[in-house]
C-alpha cells in the first residue's frame, strides 16, 4: 500500500519555471489520498532559483516543500542521489524543473502500480502514437532504450524518461555514481538487474523544451548515456 509518495526537484538555474512548477505540484492531489512531499534539491544555481523556492516556502507555510542546497554544482544525478536518500515516502519520483511534463501524470504511475502491484513504473512519453513529439530527440531515445532492453531484458519505451516511480527502498539499496544525465541508464541498469522487480510503462503527455528555453542535455549525454548501459549492465 502506497501511504506517502517523495517528489524529488533537481533544480538548477529553472528560475523562469520554478515558481510555476512548484505551484503546480503543491496542489497536486494524489489518487487515494496518498500524501506527499515535495523535496527540491537546488544544485547551486547561480540565478534566483534558490531565492524563489525559498519565497515559494514562506508565502505557502502548509505545502510539504523542503528545500536543499547543494554548495557546488554537481549535476542532475547528483542532485537526485541526494534526494532519494532524503526520501521518506514508501515510492519516490523526480520530476524536472521545467514543464516538458504533466505532473498530473504522475497519478497514471501510482494508479498503473497499485493495481498491477508494480516495483517501478516508467512514464513514456513516446508509448502514445499520437505523440507529436517526434524530432531529434525521440529518435536518439529511441536507439538509448533498445540498447537498455537489450541489455536489462526489460520491454519499455522511454529509458530517458524523468517519470521513474520506483519503491523507494529499493532506490536507496543502490549504489549511484552518475552525477550528470548517465543517472537515467545507470538506475534503470541497476534495478534490472534485481529480478524480482515487477515494472510497467504508461504514457504520459510531453512538451519539448528547447534550448533557448533552457534545455541542457545535449549529444555528448547521449553518447555517456550509451557508455553507462553498457557499463552498468555488467
Amino acid at each position: 500500500m502506497i501511504q506517502k509518495l517523495s517528489i524529488i526537484i533537481p533544480a538548477y538555474n529553472e528560475e523562469k519555471t520554478i515558481t510555476q512548477v512548484l505551484a503546480i505540484i503543491s496542489k497536486l492531489k494524489l489518487i487515494q489520498s496518498i500524501e506527499n512531499e515535495i523535496l527540491v534539491i537546488n544544485d547551486s544555481s547561480s540565478d534566483n532559483t534558490r531565492k524563489l523556492v525559498e519565497q515559494f516556502i514562506t508565502d505557502n507555510p502548509n505545502s510539504p516543500i523542503q528545500l536543499f542546497n547543494q554548495n557546488i554544482n554537481k549535476g542532475k544525478g547528483a542532485a537526485l542521489h541526494y534526494g532519494i536518500q532524503q526520501a521518506k515516502g514508501d515510492f519516490l519520483i523526480p520530476q524536472d524543473a521545467d514543464l516538458e511534463l504533466d505532473p498530473k501524470d504522475i497519478n497514471k504511475l501510482l494508479q498503473k502500480a497499485i493495481d498491477e502491484q508494480l516495483n517501478v513504473v516508467y512514464g513514456s512519453r513516446f508509448l502514445d502514437a499520437k505523440n507529436p513529439n517526434k524530432n531529434a530527440s525521440f529518435y536518439a531515445n529511441m536507439v538509448l532504450t533498445s540498447c537498455s532492453n537489450l541489455f536489462s531484458g526489460w520491454k519499455i519505451t522511454d529509458m530517458e524518461t524523468c517519470y521513474k516511480l520506483i519503491q523507494s527502498n529499493l532506490a536507496k539499496e543502490l549504489v549511484l555514481k552518475e552525477d550528470r544525465f548517465g543517472f537515467e541508464p545507470e538506475i534503470t541498469a541497476k534495478l534490472a538487474k534485481n529480478k524480482s522487480i515487477k515494472v510497467g510503462e504508461v504514457p504520459i503527455e510531453y512538451t519539448f523544451r528547447t534550448y533557448d528555453e533552457g534545455k541542457k542535455i545535449g549529444w555528448q549525454d547521449g553518447v555517456k548515456a550509451l557508455y553507462c548501459i553498457v557499463k552498468y549492465s555488467f
